[in-house]
């Protein structure tokens, strides 16, 4: 884990001259010392042992049926100097029992015998073990055991002298101490850099925030969390302070962390600046391994999300309504698109959001639409299906009629529909508070909430969706306003029970551009006033 931290955040053009000049030292003194070793081993000869030709194969990322994944392997004998054997790893677990990781041919192992036995001893839990042995002879490998008691070795490679091993042990402590000095210089040089390489910091107030510039590397101070904004299902968003520099920090608890990684892969991935995607900034680990949080940094919106927008008192007007509709669209259009690649990044593949609503849709200061919150989201490069694909995740309320019944085939044209049943809810959301609609507007509601309450349950959802095939309420005032209407038009084109009846988000992106390219329709619109401002 420490290895795989340092070569993920440290490159060797970091370190300065003298430390490498002092590995390669290191590494120069223990040639000769390795010398005779090596010679003694090229001379050896394994003899009485049976060759071997073939051994059995097995990959747990495949199946034996599928074309690269044999049930046989047949060893390479084209080099007597590169003998062959067998080799089997396993995991042994009181939840799953004895399951096989890999299976096939091994070359340059000595330590094997004429049976493939592991005699791995722990005093633990053996469900952390990675059990692995290896064997002479076609097809040993085809049954293993683990016999941790057994002392006695038949290995064909021995090493007869005591001095031979004195001088295996006194290579191995100085590669130790070597490997030890040159983790704490490199961690001692990181920890240096690290508030300073950590992140690339949008400015602040910034409306084109995926075109910021970085801050120079001379801020070195800690990230201050300044006030708690919102709390959910995989962790707390706080504003924070960072530089003089206002950012958002959306923290994991440990039990969260697959969310976490998966906001951190989503975010990550080629081509995801986008204005109406939420900027990325950086992650971060914080506290010991019995206790850690996992940070994400974005841009911080005053704001907030549209949920929070509409139920403080805020109204919409005609071109608001348009212009949030259109961002917002525009960003899930983009997230179901495929981006290829370029010269400089790689292939973007098409992403279902997969807990689309209100609440994860942030807005700038000038009411520009950015969709936030990655936690379920699933990627579908061309070919391939996910594996780690559960149909029946997301919020309840915002949840498809396929979704609720279960029924959904785990293919990129089967999720993106579930996205715009939920789009269609946040349309309906802003149109109740939108003063377009002529007559008083009424308080926000939730989408369903008087069909089911503030809590629904999943039977709830189901009889009120499925089973009825309700929807929210559409006033009859609303239709007054031929925008309002076609708007509406857009939102139970969106919500239809066939899911390939459905728009997609560019679709209902070019109907909002083409509707605020008509300005009669703006000055039908009523002009209210907000009653609150965030």
């Amino acid at each position: 884990m420490i290895l795989n931290f340092v070569m993920e955040d440290i490159s060797i053009r970091h370190l300065p001259s003298s430390v490498m000049t002092g590995t390669l030292g290191i590494l120069l003194l223990l040639l000769p010392l390795a010398a005779p070793l090596i010679a003694q081993d090229t001379v050896t000869k394994v003899t009485d042992v049976p060759e071997t030709r073939e051994c059995q194969f097995y990959n747990e990322t495949c199946a034996n049926s599928e074309e690269g994944c044999p049930a046989v392997e047949y060893c390479s004998t084209s080099d007597q100097n590169n003998f062959a054997r067998c080799f089997v790893t396993w995991t042994n677990s009181s939840t799953h029992g004895i399951v096989v990781s890999f299976k096939g041919c091994i070359y340059h192992d000595p330590t094997c015998r004429d049976k493939c036995v592991s005699e791995q001893w722990t005093k633990g839990n053996i469900s952390n073990l990675i059990f692995y042995c290896c064997c002479y002879g076609n097809s040993c490998n085809n049954e293993f055991i683990w016999d941790p008691k057994e002392t006695s070795t038949s290995s064909p490679t021995r090493i007869n002298t005591n001095s031979r091993v004195l001088h295996a042990a006194l290579i191995v402590i100085i590669v130790l101490i070597s490997i030890f000095v040159l983790l704490v210089i490199i961690c001692f040089f990181y920890k240096r850099r690290k508030m300073a390489n950590f992140m690339e910091l949008p400015t602040i107030e910034s409306t084109a925030l995926t075109h910021s510039h970085p801050f120079p590397n001379l801020c070195s101070r800690p990230i201050q969390l300044l006030e708690i904004k919102a709390q959910g299902r995989f962790g707390a968003v706080w504003k924070a302070s960072y530089c003089n520099n206002v950012i958002a920090v959306k923290i994991f608890p440990s039990e969260d962390y697959q969310s976490w990684l998966v906001e951190k892969k989503i975010f990550t991935l080629p081509h995801m600046k986008h204005e109406n995607i939420l900027h990325f900034i950086g992650v971060d680990e914080k506290g010991d391994r019995m206790n850690t949080e996992y940070w994400l940094m974005t841009s911080y919106h005053e704001n907030g999300s549209l949920f929070d927008f509409l139920k403080v008192g805020n109204i919409l007007s005609w071109a608001e309504l348009c212009h949030v509709g259109e961002s917002m669209a525009r960003g899930l259009a983009y997230l179901h698109c495929e981006q290829p690649a370029n010269r400089t990044e790689g292939v973007k593949p098409a992403i279902a959001h997969r807990d689309f609503k209100s609440k994860n849709v942030l807005l700038k200061n000038n009411l520009t639409a950015c969709i936030a919150d990655f936690g379920l989201a699933l990627t579908f490069y061309p070919g391939q299906v996910p594996s780690e694909a559960h149909g029946q995740v997301g919020t309840r309320r915002y949840m498809a009629p396929e979704v609720l019944e279960g029924a959904i085939s785990f293919q990129r044209d089967a999720f993106l529909p579930i996205d715009m049943y939920a789009c269609g809810l946040v349309l309906w959301e802003m149109i109740s508070r939108c003063s377009a609609q002529g007559g008083p507007v009424p308080e926000y509601v939730l989408p369903f909430e008087k069909e089911v309450g503030l809590h629904p349950t999943l039977d709830d959802m189901q009889e009120c969706v499925v089973t009825r095939k309700k929807r929210p309420h559409v006033l009859d005032t609303w239709l007054n306003h031929p925008g309002l209407h076609e708007v509406i038009q857009m939102i139970r084109e969106s919500w239809d029970h066939d899911a390939e009846a459905r728009l997609s988000a560019s679709c209902i992106v070019e109907r909002f551009a083409l509707l605020s390219r008509q300005p009669q329709l703006v000055h039908t619109s009523l002009s209210n006033k907000r009653v609150a401002s965030f």
